[in-house]
């Protein structure tokens, strides 16, 4: 137990909400405390995404604590709190085997505190930070751990991989955002599992990419994911793109995507992220199957080739919520009308009606941060639907 000289967390730095659930769930009688990401984005002095509560109330106790409470999950019970859009997110302290290699399908079995700290993932995200003492509880050695800037499971790496193939790509990720050193036992446990991430949910996998395209740490994640193996398995023809020069195209729309989340605070839409993963493939394709021609494609041929490496980048492993693929699908077309291929017309060009132009010619900034010939064509489509943007306001 580290007390607050040694951690030096500033409870104020906590939001006030994840600290209001914090003393009704210990008035109601329970043990609750702050847990996970949000502890150890606090002792980096980083503003975390999401404040995490871990209580020993039941979820059906901790509804009829907070009328503004709903419960949610099957494989992995939870109960979010609401307050407005923001959403505190407790989970009931849970038991399970740590021994036993088989994939979690469920995980709603209740425990202790210290048995819901050893079936986490990282001993940095094994961190309970208790706000009435002020005080931060730690099992695994996660405190000196994160001091040391060291990555390493809670348990048998094998072991943990196995039950969960999710925490490769999760181990990936700190390495990214936080530029630690990867154990050598669980690195060695990352190299000889990657296959397991096929048994994998896909929707929690794209979530966790999605989440990665957001952080501002795209870049370096998506080059450990391409060194370690791991994209290769689920995005073979992105992650074979990646692996040849072109590649380079790639990381430079990576780089950009993260100056902006960087600099603008916040991120850029998410199939405006998944278009800028696939826009790279589709220029090749293009060049490929037309170079020989003495005209240019036409938009419906376009379209098609726009579906067709949509298909091939996510192939049948992912199944994209059809509503990002469609705007996706969207922005990718519309960035051969906002810079046709033909040439320059007298009249000026019909602004295309479509609710996604915006993201497209976002994408065509982001472009532009590439290759400098572009900045004209964003400043003119820019003059352009700047009357439209003010009509609708």
């Amino acid at each position: 137990i580290y007390p607050q000289d040694v951690h030096q967390l500033d409870i104020r730095t906590i939001d006030k909400d994840a600290l209001y659930v914090l003393e009704r769930l210990t008035a109601s009688g329970h043990v609750a405390y702050l847990v996970g990401g949000g502890v150890r984005d606090l002792l980096l002095k980083k503003k975390p995404k999401d404040f995490d509560i871990s209580t020993s109330a039941e979820p059906e106790e901790i509804k009829k604590i907070f009328r503004n409470c709903i419960l949610i999950g099957r494989r992995f019970r939870l109960a979010h709190i609401r307050f407005g859009k923001k959403v505190i997110e407790v989970s009931t302290f849970r038991s399970g085997d740590n021994e036993n290699d088989a994939l979690i399908l469920r995980d709603n079995v209740w425990g202790s505190q210290e048995e819901d700290v050893l079936r986490r993932d990282f001993t940095i995200n094994g961190l309970f930070y208790d706000a009435a003492r002020q005080t931060v509880i730690d099992y695994v050695g996660g405190f000196p751990d994160l001091e040391k800037g060291h990555l390493r499971t809670i348990g048998q790496p094998f072991i943990r991989f196995k039950q969960d193939p999710v925490r490769m790509i999760r181990l990936l990720k700190f390495r990214a955002r936080f530029g630690f050193e990867i154990d050598h036992d669980t690195r060695l446990a990352l190299i000889e599992s990657k296959h397991e991430i096929l048994k994998s949910s896909s929707a929690r996998i794209l979530e966790e990419l999605l989440r990665m395209l957001e952080s501002g740490a795209s870049e370096p994640f998506f080059r450990l994911m391409i060194e370690y193996g791991l994209l290769q398995l689920m995005l073979p023809a992105v992650a074979g793109f990646m692996e040849e020069e072109e590649g380079a195209q790639i990381y430079s729309f990576l780089q950009a995507v993260d100056e902006y989340t960087l600099t603008q605070d916040e991120p850029l839409d998410r199939a405006l992220l998944l278009a800028v993963l696939v826009f790279p493939l589709l220029e090749k394709r293009l060049i490929v199957l037309y170079a020989g021609r003495d005209k240019p494609p036409h938009l419906g041929e376009i379209q098609k080739e726009v579906l067709h490496i949509v298909r091939e980048a996510f192939g049948s492993f992912f199944l994209i919520p059809k509503r990002l693929k469609i705007i996706a699908t969207t922005i990718l077309f519309l960035q051969f009308r906002l810079n046709a291929p033909e040439k320059k017309r007298s009249r000026p060009p019909r602004i295309p009606q479509d609710p996604s132009l915006s993201l497209a010619l976002k994408l065509l900034t982001l472009r532009s941060q590439i290759n400098n010939s572009l900045a004209k064509a964003v400043e003119y489509w820019q003059e352009l639907i700047k009357p439209l943007d003010s009509s609708s306001e």
